[in-house]
């Protein structure tokens, strides 16, 4: 299969088959890995890290405002801590 790389912005583009996404479990806006071997460009999905997500979550979150019940709980023994 062959594309063309195209002008987008300031940077270069290439528009990506859908079957060639989904042969290596790809979708649309997902994160890739570039890198260079032998003068070929090579494309993999980018392994996920630890906290991938974790910005998104946290901003729903603070958007219901559910964070801030845990401020009304108390700790066992409160009473006997020193601050």
């Amino acid at each position: 299969m062959r594309t063309s790389l195209r002008k987008m912005g300031n940077s270069t583009g290439m528009i990506v088959p859908r079957s060639i996404l989904g042969a290596i479990g790809a979708t649309t806006g997902a994160a890739m890995d570039l890198r260079v071997e032998d003068g070929k460009l090579i494309v993999t999905p980018a392994e996920r890290v630890a906290r991938d997500g974790w910005a998104e979550a946290a901003a729903g979150l603070a958007a219901t405002g559910e964070e801030l019940e845990w401020l009304g709980l108390g700790v066992a023994d409160d009473a006997k801590l020193t601050w």
